[in-house]
Protein backbone atom coordinates (compact mmCIF):
# COMPACT_ATOMS: atom_id res chain seq x y z
CA UNK A 1 0.00 0.00 0.00
CA UNK A 2 1.26 3.23 -1.12
CA UNK A 3 1.53 6.52 1.44
CA UNK A 4 -1.16 8.27 -0.10
CA UNK A 5 -3.31 5.55 0.46
CA UNK A 6 -2.61 4.72 3.83
CA UNK A 7 -2.86 8.42 4.84
CA UNK A 8 -6.42 7.46 2.92
CA UNK A 9 -7.51 5.10 5.05
CA UNK A 10 -6.56 6.86 8.51
CA UNK A 11 -8.98 9.79 7.27
CA UNK A 12 -11.96 7.28 6.41
CA UNK A 13 -11.56 5.84 9.61
CA UNK A 14 -11.26 8.14 12.15
CA UNK A 15 -14.29 9.90 10.24
CA UNK A 16 -16.40 7.09 10.69
CA UNK A 17 -15.53 6.60 14.52
CA UNK A 18 -16.01 10.69 14.77
CA UNK A 19 -12.76 11.23 16.38
CA UNK A 20 -10.75 14.41 15.80
CA UNK A 21 -7.83 14.76 13.50
CA UNK A 22 -5.95 17.93 11.33
CA UNK A 23 -4.16 16.75 8.06
CA UNK A 24 -1.29 18.67 6.96
CA UNK A 25 -0.06 19.24 3.30
CA UNK A 26 3.08 20.67 1.57
CA UNK A 27 1.55 23.32 -0.84
CA UNK A 28 5.15 25.17 -1.43
CA UNK A 29 9.19 24.20 -1.15
CA UNK A 30 11.63 26.61 -1.83
CA UNK A 31 15.46 25.55 -2.36
CA UNK A 32 16.50 21.72 -0.76
CA UNK A 33 13.69 20.22 0.93
CA UNK A 34 12.90 16.29 1.59
CA UNK A 35 9.12 16.34 0.62
CA UNK A 36 7.49 18.10 -2.80
CA UNK A 37 4.11 19.97 -2.89
CA UNK A 38 1.22 17.22 -1.64
CA UNK A 39 3.09 14.99 0.77
CA UNK A 40 0.74 14.68 3.69
CA UNK A 41 0.95 14.24 7.24
CA UNK A 42 -2.54 12.80 9.06
CA UNK A 43 -2.11 13.96 13.38
CA UNK A 44 -5.24 12.19 14.84
CA UNK A 45 -5.85 13.25 18.38
CA UNK A 46 -4.60 10.34 19.93
CA UNK A 47 -1.48 7.84 18.36
CA UNK A 48 1.13 8.60 16.21
CA UNK A 49 0.60 10.67 12.66
CA UNK A 50 0.19 8.68 9.30
CA UNK A 51 2.24 10.09 6.64
CA UNK A 52 5.84 12.13 6.14
CA UNK A 53 6.16 15.32 4.95
CA UNK A 54 9.81 15.69 6.04
CA UNK A 55 11.92 12.79 6.40
CA UNK A 56 11.29 13.56 10.29
CA UNK A 57 12.62 17.39 10.78
CA UNK A 58 9.14 18.70 11.04
CA UNK A 59 6.71 16.29 12.10
CA UNK A 60 6.86 17.36 15.91
CA UNK A 61 6.28 21.11 14.92
CA UNK A 62 3.42 19.93 12.63
CA UNK A 63 2.23 17.85 14.65
CA UNK A 64 1.97 20.28 17.78
CA UNK A 65 0.34 23.11 15.17
CA UNK A 66 -2.18 20.09 13.99
CA UNK A 67 -3.34 20.22 17.60
CA UNK A 68 -3.98 23.79 17.51
CA UNK A 69 -5.64 23.46 14.75
CA UNK A 70 -8.05 20.54 16.16
CA UNK A 71 -8.89 22.53 19.16
CA UNK A 72 -9.74 26.13 16.67
CA UNK A 73 -11.45 23.66 14.13
CA UNK A 74 -9.86 26.38 11.80
CA UNK A 75 -7.63 25.72 9.38
CA UNK A 76 -3.85 27.30 9.27
CA UNK A 77 -1.05 28.28 6.72
CA UNK A 78 2.42 27.77 8.57
CA UNK A 79 5.63 27.86 7.56
CA UNK A 80 9.11 26.82 8.32
CA UNK A 81 12.52 28.36 6.56
CA UNK A 82 15.40 26.25 7.13
CA UNK A 83 17.99 27.79 4.79
CA UNK A 84 21.26 28.67 6.48
CA UNK A 85 24.26 30.08 5.26
CA UNK A 86 26.34 27.99 7.92
CA UNK A 87 26.20 24.51 9.62
CA UNK A 88 23.43 25.78 11.71
CA UNK A 89 20.69 23.80 10.17
CA UNK A 90 23.21 20.61 9.53
CA UNK A 91 24.27 20.98 13.07
CA UNK A 92 20.25 20.84 14.12
CA UNK A 93 19.81 17.29 12.49
CA UNK A 94 17.69 18.89 9.88
CA UNK A 95 18.01 16.65 6.67
CA UNK A 96 16.81 19.72 4.43
CA UNK A 97 18.23 23.32 3.57
CA UNK A 98 15.27 24.90 2.46
CA UNK A 99 11.71 26.15 3.52
CA UNK A 100 7.96 24.91 2.97
CA UNK A 101 4.69 25.80 3.41
CA UNK A 102 2.10 23.57 5.02
CA UNK A 103 -1.50 23.64 4.99
CA UNK A 104 -2.99 21.91 8.28
CA UNK A 105 -7.22 21.61 8.08
CA UNK A 106 -9.19 20.13 10.58
CA UNK A 107 -11.25 16.76 10.63
CA UNK A 108 -14.16 17.96 8.22
CA UNK A 109 -12.07 19.37 5.73
CA UNK A 110 -9.86 16.71 5.98
CA UNK A 111 -12.73 14.21 4.95
CA UNK A 112 -12.77 16.32 1.53
CA UNK A 113 -9.63 16.06 1.08
CA UNK A 114 -10.34 12.00 1.52
CA UNK A 115 -13.41 12.06 -0.90
CA UNK A 116 -11.47 13.51 -3.70
CA UNK A 117 -8.39 11.64 -3.43
CA UNK A 118 -10.56 8.13 -3.43
CA UNK A 119 -12.33 9.41 -6.68
CA UNK A 120 -9.20 9.70 -8.17
CA UNK A 121 -8.12 6.47 -7.19
CA UNK A 122 -11.30 4.91 -8.16
CA UNK A 123 -12.13 6.34 -11.10
CA UNK A 124 -8.30 6.47 -12.70
CA UNK A 125 -8.22 9.35 -13.95
CA UNK A 126 -6.65 12.35 -12.91
CA UNK A 127 -8.61 15.37 -10.71
CA UNK A 128 -7.81 18.48 -9.94
CA UNK A 129 -8.34 19.95 -6.42
CA UNK A 130 -7.92 23.45 -6.02
CA UNK A 131 -7.74 24.60 -2.15
CA UNK A 132 -7.59 28.15 -1.01
CA UNK A 133 -4.87 28.67 1.36
CA UNK A 134 -5.41 32.40 2.09
CA UNK A 135 -7.35 35.24 0.91
CA UNK A 136 -8.12 39.19 1.41
CA UNK A 137 -11.96 38.38 0.94
CA UNK A 138 -13.75 37.51 4.24
CA UNK A 139 -16.19 35.86 2.24
CA UNK A 140 -13.37 33.31 0.73
CA UNK A 141 -12.45 31.14 3.27
CA UNK A 142 -9.36 29.01 3.91
CA UNK A 143 -10.07 25.63 3.47
CA UNK A 144 -12.83 26.08 0.67
CA UNK A 145 -11.87 24.12 -2.17
CA UNK A 146 -13.27 23.03 -6.00
CA UNK A 147 -12.88 19.77 -7.46
CA UNK A 148 -12.08 20.04 -11.25
CA UNK A 149 -12.55 16.60 -13.34
CA UNK A 150 -10.78 16.36 -17.25
CA UNK A 151 -14.62 16.14 -17.87
CA UNK A 152 -17.95 16.74 -16.46
CA UNK A 153 -18.95 20.11 -14.31
CA UNK A 154 -17.10 21.41 -11.08
CA UNK A 155 -18.21 20.81 -7.40
CA UNK A 156 -17.86 23.17 -4.97
CA UNK A 157 -17.28 26.64 -4.71
CA UNK A 158 -14.61 29.28 -3.31
CA UNK A 159 -16.96 31.68 -2.50
CA UNK A 160 -16.89 34.09 -5.57
CA UNK A 161 -17.61 33.75 -9.12
CA UNK A 162 -15.17 35.44 -10.58
CA UNK A 163 -11.98 33.33 -8.36
CA UNK A 164 -14.31 30.36 -9.30
CA UNK A 165 -14.04 31.29 -12.98
CA UNK A 166 -10.21 31.80 -12.21
CA UNK A 167 -9.85 28.21 -9.79
CA UNK A 168 -11.41 26.28 -12.81
CA UNK A 169 -8.97 27.60 -15.50
CA UNK A 170 -6.20 26.80 -13.71
CA UNK A 171 -7.23 23.32 -12.81
CA UNK A 172 -7.33 22.37 -16.50
CA UNK A 173 -4.55 23.95 -17.44
CA UNK A 174 -2.47 22.21 -14.91
CA UNK A 175 -4.22 18.76 -15.54
CA UNK A 176 -3.10 18.94 -18.70
CA UNK A 177 -0.19 19.74 -17.65
CA UNK A 178 -0.13 17.13 -14.73
CA UNK A 179 1.71 19.74 -12.47
CA UNK A 180 0.62 20.69 -8.75
CA UNK A 181 1.14 24.47 -8.15
CA UNK A 182 0.20 27.51 -6.14
CA UNK A 183 -1.55 30.30 -7.76
CA UNK A 184 -2.81 33.86 -7.26
CA UNK A 185 -6.83 34.95 -8.14
CA UNK A 186 -8.85 37.95 -7.63
CA UNK A 187 -9.46 39.59 -4.21
CA UNK A 188 -5.78 37.99 -3.30
CA UNK A 189 -7.03 34.80 -2.95
CA UNK A 190 -4.09 32.45 -2.87
CA UNK A 191 -4.59 28.78 -3.68
CA UNK A 192 -3.01 24.99 -4.11
CA UNK A 193 -3.96 24.06 -7.22
CA UNK A 194 -3.14 20.08 -6.73
CA UNK A 195 -3.44 17.45 -9.50
CA UNK A 196 -4.30 14.15 -8.23
CA UNK A 197 -2.71 11.25 -10.27
CA UNK A 198 -4.03 7.97 -9.86
CA UNK A 199 -2.03 4.89 -9.49
CA UNK A 200 0.41 4.27 -12.47
CA UNK A 201 -1.37 1.50 -14.51
CA UNK A 202 1.43 -1.08 -15.25
CA UNK A 203 0.58 -3.89 -17.78
CA UNK A 204 2.55 -7.21 -17.00
CA UNK A 205 2.33 -9.16 -20.46
CA UNK A 206 3.43 -12.63 -19.88
CA UNK A 207 2.61 -14.32 -16.61
CA UNK A 208 6.17 -15.93 -15.93
CA UNK A 209 7.84 -16.77 -13.17
CA UNK A 210 9.66 -13.57 -13.34
CA UNK A 211 6.34 -11.66 -13.55
CA UNK A 212 5.53 -12.31 -9.99
CA UNK A 213 8.65 -10.20 -8.76
CA UNK A 214 7.61 -7.41 -10.89
CA UNK A 215 4.08 -7.10 -9.97
CA UNK A 216 5.18 -7.05 -6.41
CA UNK A 217 7.27 -4.39 -6.89
CA UNK A 218 5.04 -2.12 -8.56
CA UNK A 219 2.22 -2.60 -5.81
CA UNK A 220 4.87 -1.85 -3.18
CA UNK A 221 4.67 1.43 -4.12
CA UNK A 222 1.26 2.03 -4.90
CA UNK A 223 1.05 1.56 -8.75
CA UNK A 224 -1.67 -0.94 -10.04
CA UNK A 225 0.10 -3.85 -11.64
CA UNK A 226 -2.62 -5.77 -14.44
CA UNK A 227 -1.29 -9.22 -15.53
CA UNK A 228 -1.84 -10.25 -19.34
CA UNK A 229 -1.61 -13.56 -20.91
CA UNK A 230 -3.26 -16.37 -23.34
CA UNK A 231 -2.87 -18.99 -20.88
CA UNK A 232 -5.72 -18.73 -18.10
CA UNK A 233 -4.78 -20.97 -15.79
CA UNK A 234 -1.54 -18.85 -14.54
CA UNK A 235 -3.65 -16.06 -13.91
CA UNK A 236 -4.57 -15.98 -10.75
CA UNK A 237 -4.27 -14.04 -7.36
CA UNK A 238 -2.75 -17.59 -6.01
CA UNK A 239 0.11 -16.85 -8.26
CA UNK A 240 -0.24 -13.29 -8.36
CA UNK A 241 -1.59 -12.36 -4.91
CA UNK A 242 -0.41 -8.31 -5.19
CA UNK A 243 -1.85 -8.23 -9.04
CA UNK A 244 -4.87 -5.37 -9.07
CA UNK A 245 -5.81 -7.83 -12.11
CA UNK A 246 -5.78 -10.05 -14.98
CA UNK A 247 -6.60 -9.82 -18.96
CA UNK A 248 -6.88 -13.07 -20.52
CA UNK A 249 -6.02 -12.45 -24.14
CA UNK A 250 -7.23 -15.13 -27.29
CA UNK A 251 -3.93 -14.37 -28.75
CA UNK A 252 -1.02 -11.72 -28.13
CA UNK A 253 -2.22 -9.74 -30.65
CA UNK A 254 -5.31 -8.51 -29.16
CA UNK A 255 -3.60 -7.43 -26.29
CA UNK A 256 -4.53 -3.45 -27.62
CA UNK A 257 -8.08 -4.25 -27.87
CA UNK A 258 -8.46 -6.75 -24.62
CA UNK A 259 -6.89 -4.31 -22.40
CA UNK A 260 -7.47 -0.46 -21.81
CA UNK A 261 -4.59 0.85 -22.78
CA UNK A 262 -3.75 4.87 -22.65
CA UNK A 263 -1.02 7.26 -21.78
CA UNK A 264 -0.41 6.88 -18.34
CA UNK A 265 -0.32 2.89 -18.90
CA UNK A 266 3.36 1.06 -18.68
CA UNK A 267 3.87 -1.87 -20.26
CA UNK A 268 6.34 -4.52 -19.72
CA UNK A 269 6.62 -7.48 -22.27
CA UNK A 270 8.31 -10.73 -20.55
CA UNK A 271 6.87 -13.33 -22.15
CA UNK A 272 10.11 -15.18 -23.39
CA UNK A 273 9.00 -16.33 -26.52
CA UNK A 274 10.36 -14.52 -29.49
CA UNK A 275 6.80 -14.81 -31.36
CA UNK A 276 4.76 -14.27 -28.64
CA UNK A 277 6.52 -11.05 -27.73
CA UNK A 278 6.23 -9.93 -31.41
CA UNK A 279 2.52 -9.67 -31.62
CA UNK A 280 2.88 -8.47 -28.23
CA UNK A 281 4.97 -5.91 -29.64
CA UNK A 282 2.61 -5.40 -32.94
CA UNK A 283 -0.89 -4.67 -31.31
CA UNK A 284 1.04 -1.94 -28.44
CA UNK A 285 2.69 -0.10 -31.26
CA UNK A 286 -0.99 0.95 -32.10
CA UNK A 287 -2.14 2.13 -28.46
CA UNK A 288 -1.30 5.18 -26.28
CA UNK A 289 1.12 3.50 -23.64
CA UNK A 290 3.57 5.88 -22.47
CA UNK A 291 6.58 3.22 -21.70
CA UNK A 292 6.83 -0.30 -23.37
CA UNK A 293 9.73 -2.31 -21.97
CA UNK A 294 10.63 -5.36 -23.49
CA UNK A 295 12.82 -8.19 -21.96
CA UNK A 296 16.17 -9.09 -23.17
CA UNK A 297 19.00 -7.82 -25.09
CA UNK A 298 19.42 -4.58 -27.26
CA UNK A 299 19.74 -7.45 -30.27
CA UNK A 300 16.60 -9.31 -29.69
CA UNK A 301 14.33 -6.10 -29.50
CA UNK A 302 15.88 -4.63 -32.31
CA UNK A 303 15.42 -8.00 -34.10
CA UNK A 304 11.60 -7.98 -33.25
CA UNK A 305 11.53 -4.06 -34.65
CA UNK A 306 13.35 -5.38 -37.84
CA UNK A 307 10.63 -8.29 -38.35
CA UNK A 308 7.46 -5.65 -37.97
CA UNK A 309 9.14 -3.20 -39.95
CA UNK A 310 9.49 -5.78 -42.96
CA UNK A 311 5.77 -7.47 -42.33
CA UNK A 312 4.71 -3.64 -42.71
CA UNK A 313 4.30 -2.19 -39.30
CA UNK A 314 4.77 1.34 -38.90
CA UNK A 315 7.10 2.18 -36.64
CA UNK A 316 7.60 6.13 -35.80
CA UNK A 317 10.86 7.95 -33.90
CA UNK A 318 8.13 8.19 -31.66
CA UNK A 319 7.72 4.79 -31.07
CA UNK A 320 11.11 3.48 -30.46
CA UNK A 321 11.37 6.77 -28.07
CA UNK A 322 9.07 4.65 -25.73
CA UNK A 323 10.23 1.07 -26.70
CA UNK A 324 13.07 0.34 -23.78
CA UNK A 325 14.75 -2.92 -24.68
CA UNK A 326 16.38 -4.23 -22.83
CA UNK A 327 13.91 -3.08 -20.32
CA UNK A 328 15.45 -1.42 -16.82
CA UNK A 329 18.03 0.54 -15.45
CA UNK A 330 21.93 -0.62 -15.73
CA UNK A 331 22.30 -1.10 -12.09
CA UNK A 332 24.05 -4.49 -12.93
CA UNK A 333 21.17 -6.60 -11.54
CA UNK A 334 21.04 -10.51 -11.36
CA UNK A 335 17.83 -12.85 -10.92
CA UNK A 336 14.55 -12.01 -11.17
CA UNK A 337 14.36 -9.26 -8.02
CA UNK A 338 16.63 -7.11 -8.83
CA UNK A 339 15.67 -6.81 -12.83
CA UNK A 340 12.47 -6.39 -11.35
CA UNK A 341 13.79 -3.09 -9.20
CA UNK A 342 15.78 -2.16 -12.19
CA UNK A 343 12.65 -1.63 -14.41
CA UNK A 344 10.67 -0.27 -11.72
CA UNK A 345 12.77 2.13 -11.36
CA UNK A 346 13.64 2.59 -15.13
CA UNK A 347 9.96 3.46 -15.61
CA UNK A 348 10.43 6.27 -12.52
CA UNK A 349 12.48 7.83 -14.49
CA UNK A 350 10.85 7.59 -17.73
CA UNK A 351 8.10 8.97 -16.16
CA UNK A 352 10.28 12.26 -15.20
CA UNK A 353 11.95 12.63 -18.13
CA UNK A 354 15.33 11.80 -15.93
CA UNK A 355 18.04 9.47 -17.47
CA UNK A 356 18.80 7.46 -14.08
CA UNK A 357 22.37 8.31 -13.61
CA UNK A 358 23.70 8.72 -10.04
CA UNK A 359 22.49 11.71 -7.89
CA UNK A 360 25.91 12.71 -6.89
CA UNK A 361 26.92 13.51 -10.91
CA UNK A 362 23.50 14.93 -11.09
CA UNK A 363 24.71 19.43 -12.13
CA UNK A 364 21.47 20.90 -10.60
CA UNK A 365 19.20 20.50 -8.12
CA UNK A 366 17.43 16.83 -7.20
CA UNK A 367 13.90 18.13 -7.54
CA UNK A 368 12.80 20.17 -10.76
CA UNK A 369 12.07 23.89 -9.94
CA UNK A 370 8.89 25.30 -8.90
CA UNK A 371 7.54 27.70 -11.62
CA UNK A 372 8.40 31.38 -10.95
CA UNK A 373 5.66 32.88 -8.05
CA UNK A 374 5.15 29.09 -6.92
CA UNK A 375 7.59 28.59 -4.43
CA UNK A 376 7.29 28.97 -0.51
CA UNK A 377 7.57 32.67 0.92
Amino acid sequence: MSEITDVLAAIESLAAKGERMALATIVAVRGSTYRRPGARLLVPEEGAPIGNISGGCLEGDVADMARIVMSEGTARLAGWDLTADDDAVWGLGLGCNGAIEVFIEPADQAAEVAHALRAALEEEHPICVVTVLESEDDTVTPGSRIVVRPTGDPEGTLGLPVVDAEAIAAARELLDAEHSEVRTFEHGVRAFVEVLEPPLRLLVCGAGHDAIPLVRAATGIGWSPTVVDDRPGLLNHERFPEAAGFVHVNAPEHVTKTAEIDRRTHVVVMTHNFLRDKEYLRSLLDSDAGYIGMLGPSARTHRLLMELAEEGAEITDADRERIHGPAGLDLGAEGPEEIAHAIVAEIVAARHGRAGGFLKERPGPIHDRPAPGTEAR
